[in-house]
């Protein structure tokens, strides 16, 4: 798994992947070298490299950046490739981007835009990284949690909830790129069914809760 982006969540995916066999290789826009520490932390199965390697290294590749560093994203390796986007939309952060402003375009659609030959799936944004890390449950447990995932490709969403599977979750398809507003920053489903950040541990969330936090979103 290539990781272009290693923030909160991304190391936590890291985390989980490589707990479940995963290999993962790392990468961020400071230089391979700031990521030393974390890869040995993770262990052997992990990395550290550029975001072009880390593209090119993975079968399935995790982008995590501010929606601002789109741009920064290298396409070529990515075609082809199952891509799951974690990210979030933050006008406080990234500055006002007018398609996001006016909701012509989710921020999957933006992100396709500069990764035109991605099979991009809209995964891991709506749930706090530490109830991320701590919900994570066995595949027959009564209190597995769910996630909801979005993208235009099938077979990509197929990797993707095979993916979310193997490190403890089950998964709610939200549909297409363009109905991935429903698990946009502030919808119903964008952390509260998790419980709040203030209890690190969280709760669990299971496949009644996402799709009914799904179905109450406006736009």
């Amino acid at each position: 798994m290539g990781f272009i982006g290693s923030g909160s969540i991304g190391r936590t995916i890291a985390r989980l992947a490589v707990g479940a066999g995963h290999q993962v290789v790392l990468s961020n826009s400071r230089g391979p070298e700031t990521l030393v520490d974390t890869a040995r932390e993770l262990g052997p199965r992990a990395y550290a490299a550029t975001s072009e390697e880390a593209a090119a290294a993975g079968d399935l590749v995790v982008v995590t950046v501010p929606v601002s560093a789109f741009r920064h994203v290298p396409a070529a390796p990515l075609a082809g490739k199952t891509v799951i986007d974690t990210c979030n939309y933050g006008p406080e952060r990234d500055g006002h981007i007018p398609e996001l402003d006016s909701k012509s375009l989710t921020s999957s659609e933006l992100l396709l835009r500069y990764v035109p030959d991605a099979l991009l799936v809209k995964a891991f944004n709506t749930i706090f990284f530490k109830h991320l890390l701590s919900l994570a449950r066995p595949a027959r447990a009564t209190d597995r949690s769910y996630l909801p995932i979005a993208g235009d490709s099938a077979s990509a969403k197929a990797a993707v909830a095979e993916f979310i599977d193997s490190i403890g979750y089950s998964v709610v398809d939200a549909g297409t790129l363009s109905d991935s507003w429903r698990q946009a920053t502030g919808t119903p489903v964008w952390g509260t069914p998790y419980g709040p950040y203030s209890n690190e541990t969280g709760r669990p969330a299971g496949e009644d809760a996402i799709h009914a936090a799904l179905a109450a979103a406006t736009r």
